[in-house]
């Protein structure tokens, strides 16, 4: 496969303990870009953060959180991220999706 030039990134922000039938909803949207035949996805966790509730979620000693934020980044062609936003609707019960623009420099 080869991705270059114009792009759309997908960043999806939620909780790392949102779960969707008993499996963490970042794995389910791995696995479904995957199945979708995306380009690629990672998963990245946070130190810290806070959303909609409002509430501070740390990895610091002293206030351990077990829902720290987790964000999953889908990048590939414009029209194949657009196809896959729909799989997302029945996973997103909270956080936060993003699209945006991108120029892919290099994919190797």
């Amino acid at each position: 496969m080869e991705l270059s030039g114009p792009a759309l990134r997908l960043t999806v922000v939620l909780g790392e303990s949102d779960q969707w039938h008993h499996r963490p909803v970042y794995t389910e949207i791995v696995h479904r870009a995957h199945a979708a035949g995306l380009a690629g996805a990672s998963v990245f966790r946070g130190i810290e953060g806070y959303g909609r509730a409002n509430h501070i979620h740390t990895t610091r000693i002293l206030s351990l959180s077990d829902d720290l934020p987790v964000t999953v980044v889908v990048v590939d062609a414009a029209e194949k991220v657009r196809a896959f936003l729909p799989q997302l609707e029945d996973l997103l019960t909270g956080g936060l999706a993003l699209v945006e623009p991108v120029e892919v420099v290099r994919y190797v």
